[in-house]
């Protein structure tokens, strides 16, 4: 990224000894006014902005999926499982907050350098040294999130097997059909088969007698008492991973994921001192919008330290005729340290100390240390 705008006392001495080599121009040969009303860029003018301060903020929760198994009811009487989920559930959990700050361009603060006369500048210079912020930064190429591919899907959530032999028995019994044969009634026998389903007892019978199986068989080839013994550990992963889905049956399944929710947040001197909602967070529906009664508020607060305060704040000049001989001053900003802190109630998330331009104060510099010919 770009080097932001930022003037410190080495940065000047390092521009007026670049520029010293230039012809120092009269205050009627170039102008800087602030773009907007009847000033126009025409052309050979240099266009150039004050940067503005942007916190990109990352919330992090993780969100707990609960889903219960089909044989939960018999998890104790069977397998002696207890606290198993019962009932399907979903719950967040905050993680994390994190914070950056991005420069972008101020739309009220855009400056035009006009010259009356054949004029050259180093503006170069003034953009190695910090002095002029790009009006086309890399940020805004890099600036963006998608949230697609976040989401793994319910199929690690379903119970594909559920430990019977079979779920359907065959019956075959005879029947007999009444048939009138002259003067008598005969009875003639036939096959009929019924098909029966099992019961969800019965189904969860057949899958406690694999899971305690499988755990006997492990057993016994962990201790020998088997004569065959594998040759590879594929064997106890394929029984590892026959007991977790056995059990999954009766204790249910769980998933975790981790979502980011980017919050952008424009501060201005309206912010400081106080505390502000910043979003609000449901341990029922996660990360919500500020101020939403369906969860906590989450707020930040930002206190510049005041190191610019005695800088004098400069009026911007108007476009009118009798301020152009005070108009050959470039216009800059002075960013002011904030300490930022986002808490919850009387917890502390997070805390930081950046660098708020809107903060800062805006100073002039002659436009001559820059601007030669």
């Amino acid at each position: 990224m770009k080097r932001i705008v930022f003037l410190v006392i080495p940065a000047l001495l390092a521009v007026t000894g670049g520029c010293a080599n230039f012809r120092v121009n009269s205050a009627s040969d170039i102008v800087v006014l602030p773009l907007g009303g009847e000033v126009k860029v025409t052309e050979g003018s240099i266009v150039y902005a004050l940067p503005l301060t942007v916190l990109e903020i990352d919330v992090t929760a993780e969100k707990i999926t609960g889903v219960p198994g089909p044989y939960a009811a018999y998890a104790d009487e069977m397998i002696g499982l207890d606290n198993v989920i019962t009932s399907g559930y979903e719950s967040w959990r905050l993680t994390g907050v994190n914070l950056k700050t991005i420069e972008e361009l101020d739309p009220e603060q855009f400056y035009v350098i006009q010259g009356t006369s054949i004029m050259q500048t180093n503006v170069l210079a003034m953009k190695e040294s910090g002095l002029v912020l790009d009006i086309n930064p890399d940020i805004y190429s890099r600036s963006g999130h998608s949230h697609l591919g976040q989401e793994t899907g319910d199929r690690d959530m379903l119970f594909p097997d559920r430990g019977a032999y079979e779920y359907v028995s065959t019956k075959t019994d005879t029947a007999y059909r009444v048939v009138k044969a002259d003067t008598a009634f005969i009875r003639i026998p036939y096959l009929v088969q019924r098909k029966k389903g099992m019961t969800v007892a019965e189904e969860a019978r057949e899958a406690a007698d694999r899971l305690l199986e499988l755990r006997e068989g492990r057993h016994m080839i962990l201790t020998g008492e088997t004569n065959i013994f594998p040759q590879d550990p594929a064997a106890i992963r394929e029984i590892n991973r026959l007991e977790r889905e056995y059990t999954a049956l009766f204790a249910g399944k769980t998933r975790s994921e981790e979502k980011h929710f980017i919050i952008w947040l424009t501060p201005d001197l309206s912010m400081t001192g106080a505390k502000r909602p910043l979003f609000s967070f449901s341990e029922t529906e996660g990360v919500l919008p500020a101020g939403d009664a369906g969860g906590i508020d989450i707020y930040i607060e930002m206190t510049p330290s005041g190191k610019t305060r005695e800088l004098k704040l400069v009026v911007r000049p108007v476009s009118s005729s009798k301020d152009l001989e005070g108009s050959d001053r470039l216009y800059y900003r002075v960013p002011d340290v904030a300490e930022i802190s986002v808490s919850a109630g009387d917890e502390i998330l997070f805390t930081a100390r950046k660098l708020v331009y809107q903060f800062g104060n805006t100073v002039t510099l002659p436009a001559n240390f820059i601007i030669g010919q």
